[in-house]
């Protein structure tokens, strides 16, 4: 919400919220969409929303609830995929850790290393979350951060070989202790930095970019949007993913529209397991 400190423009004060939105037409005067119709799009918290058809995206999920329109096959989806298959770019039988790694964007980027062939560490803030990430999201192994005296030691640990591919959701001292680890000609996506969003001022972390010349890794941070021209392409595939269990996914749905704030606010206390929904109706 502060300006300057975001790619998206800030919500003035006394704005309506916005956040993706699936739900269902009631009226239509758009001729390539009628009543009963499946749409997604960037749209108010509200109730109901009148909205150019231009803004709307028609959703086929082929049987598959229509939440993950904004979760797994949704943005966050995409996010991952992207992130994954193009910026990190891993090989099969190599060492990828994913911070953030029960979240909406990570449980997805840690499923599609592992279906390259990749052994994947995931790093989340709590038991049950770690459960989640190995027992349901299949994650070899998982570390919880929170509980962890030495989360170097613990990496170290659970990444004897090193690590050639991060893909990074929360920076901080987490990203820190990875980038430590880094293998030769390793890779790292920058697709969040959740630890540091709310903070006043930037705190100074270990300057640890001696490693990336040392070890000549590529660190390149990305946006979903960048490949907004092959949506469909990620949507095939994601839905291909998720409707033959190859991919599994979670939703944590609060009920009620008047409990948005507090959803969204329990995103920074890493309350969710993956995807943070709304129920409205």
């Amino acid at each position: 919400m502060r300006a300057g400190e975001s790619y998206a423009k800030p919500w003035d004060v006394g704005e309506v919220m916005e956040a993706r939105v699936v739900g269902e037409v009631q009226t239509s005067k758009h001729p390539e969409f009628e009543k009963g119709d499946v749409v997604s799009g960037m749209l108010h918290w509200a109730e109901f929303t009148v909205v150019k058809g231009a803004k709307l995206t028609q959703i086929d999920l082929e049987g598959i609830p229509v939440s993950t329109a904004v979760g797994v096959v949704g943005m966050p989806g995409r996010t991952a995929y992207f992130g994954m298959l193009d910026v990190v770019d891993p090989n099969p039988g190599e060492t990828v850790v994913v911070s953030g790694a029960a979240g909406a964007v990570g449980s997805v980027a840690g499923q599609i290393a592992k279906l390259n062939g990749c052994r994947v560490v995931g790093i989340a803030g709590s038991d049950e979350k770690i459960t989640c990430i190995t027992d349901e999201f299949g994650f070899d192994v998982g570390i919880n951060y929170k509980s962890t005296e030495d989360i170097e030691s613990a990496l170290a640990e659970a990444c004897p070989d090193g690590v050639d591919a991060y893909f990074d959701n929360v920076g901080g001292k987490i990203s820190d202790a990875v980038v430590r680890l880094l293998n030769e000609f390793s890779s790292v996506a920058v697709c969040g930095q959740i630890a540091l969003y709310n903070e006043e001022e930037t705190p100074t972390g270990p300057r640890h970019w001696w490693t990336l010349i040392e070890k000549r890794a590529r660190v390149e941070g990305f946006l979903q949007g960048d490949y907004s021209h092959r949506n469909q392409e990620a949507i095939e595939q994601l839905v291909e993913w998720v409707s033959t269990d190859a991919i599994q996914y979670r939703e944590t749905v609060i009920d009620g529209l008047e409990n948005a704030p507090s959803a969204f606010l329990g995103l920074f206390e890493g309350q969710n397991i993956g995807k943070q929904l709304v129920k409205v109706n």
